[in-house]
């Protein structure tokens, strides 16, 4: 499933700014002899304010001369089935917005449109990886990457300057030595409870491995790998130089209560988790840094969890072809420039990175998302979610487990999920 990152209040705190898009291009018909078109578009609840929606809509129908856009905001409780009943129906949406770890499960209901063919027209070389990866399917490409949110370290920085660290760190190695030097005095070094998942996948990505792998049309889950073991292996030394707690996640308790307290360093989160620390504690407002979760080497940031959303075209659309310009004005350079400015959300392509250079929190995490993964492209890897597999053999090694022993039980579990058919 998705990860909601950045709440409606949170996006709004790091907005850049309001940006107005006026049309500079012609005007164009859908089809010259197919009359008006009226097309519906399913948006997410929270996934942009009503002035970027309104200010799209206002555009496209103007440069699209006889199409009208029906935009219709869809929660995200329930919204699997919501979709997935829509994709067997006769009476599809034409454009769905999709949490990009949804579409590999949408795409086996047979229910999505192939749009692989439009992929170059769209410049998906320049896609950022963490959103085009889940979107291909077995070579295909079912959705279109649209934006992302990925987590960055947030940081104190009157714990930083007491500690007389003057610079955020580039290396993993940089990042033990500094935390290390502030987890004393009362101070926690990092706040890392030790069932953060997409904190260790980035690891595991950074040594090389994966949490599972495809081999032919079997799935293999790799948490016994000698990547994983190493990546495990710098989580527990990371996790260490704090207090966070070994058999929960980020939730329980609140990470931002925790650090709102003003004795933690540091914490990993999407940079909308400032304005919730700010919100508890209001002392703290101007006193938070941000930076990219450090990497092997200085020259690449660590990997991380790219959360997102892509868009899909359902084959039940009665107007694929006019279905598909709003995908590509969607994904285009303007919508993804003002959407990135207003909302502080990653744009779809690399180049498009720039414009979040005014807002620290996005910066960084800009600059995350160039090494950004995916869940394994499954689509029941929402099971393995599900039965929390993955935090369970992280408090087991946190605990004194034996990382090869407590990765091969783990593995088992996920190749077994993996490749049961539904």
């Amino acid at each position: 499933m998705r990860s909601r990152f950045l709440t409606a209040s949170a996006v709004l705190a790091l907005a850049a700014g309001l940006t107005a898009c006026g049309s500079t291009s012609e005007p164009t018909t859908p089809n010259a002899d197919a009359g008006p078109v009226k097309l519906t578009v399913w948006v997410m609840r929270d996934s942009f304010t009503d002035g970027v929606v309104n200010r799209f809509k206002t555009d496209f129908e103007a440069t699209h001369q006889g199409t009208t856009l029906d935009i219709q905001i869809q929660e995200w409780d329930g919204i699997g089935q919501k979709v997935t009943s829509a994709l067997a129906s006769n009476d599809a949406p034409d454009v769905i917005e999709v949490g990009n770890t949804q579409v590999a499960e949408y795409a086996a209901s047979g229910g999505v449109r192939d749009l692989t063919d439009k992929v170059a027209e769209l410049g998906g070389t320049d896609w950022i990886p963490g959103l085009a990866e889940p979107g291909k399917i077995d070579g295909r490409q079912y959705g279109i990457p649209w934006y992302a949110a990925n987590r960055v370290v947030i940081y104190n920085k009157e714990l930083f300057e007491k500690a007389g660290v003057a610079a955020a760190p580039k290396t993993r190695d940089e990042w033990i030595d500094i935390t290390t030097k502030l987890n004393k005095g009362g101070t926690q070094g990092i706040y890392l409870p030790g069932q953060n998942w997409y904190t260790l996948a980035g690891f595991i990505w950074d040594e090389g491995g994966d949490l599972a792998v495809k081999e032919g049309d079997q799935w293999k889950g790799t948490l016994d790998t000698p990547q994983a073991i190493a990546g495990i292996g710098f989580y527990q030394k990371l996790q260490a130089l704090g207090e966070g707690p070994r058999d929960s996640d980020e939730a329980k308790p609140p990470q931002a209560d925790v650090f709102a307290k003003g004795d933690v360093a540091q914490l990993i989160s999407s940079p909308g988790g400032a304005t919730a620390i700010e919100k508890a504690n209001p002392a703290l407002a101007g006193k938070l840094g941000f930076f990219p979760i450090p990497g092997k080497t200085a020259d690449k940031p660590g990997a991380v969890f790219t959360g997102g959303s892509d868009l899909i075209i359902p084959e039940a659309s009665k107007n694929p072809d006019a279905a598909y310009e709003v995908v590509k004005a969607l994904a285009g350079e303007k919508f993804q420039l003002d959407m990135a400015k207003e909302m502080s959300y990653v744009p779809n392509k690399a180049s498009f990175a720039n414009v979040l250079a005014g807002s620290e929190g996005a910066a960084a995490m800009a600059i995350g998302a160039t090494n950004g993964h995916a869940t394994p492209n499954s689509a029941n890897w929402a099971a393995v979610e599900a039965k929390n597999v993955i935090k369970e053999y992280m408090t087991k090694i946190l605990t004194g487990g034996d990382p090869a022993t407590e990765g091969a039980a783990a593995s088992q579990v996920i190749t077994d999920i993996l490749n049961t058919k539904s």
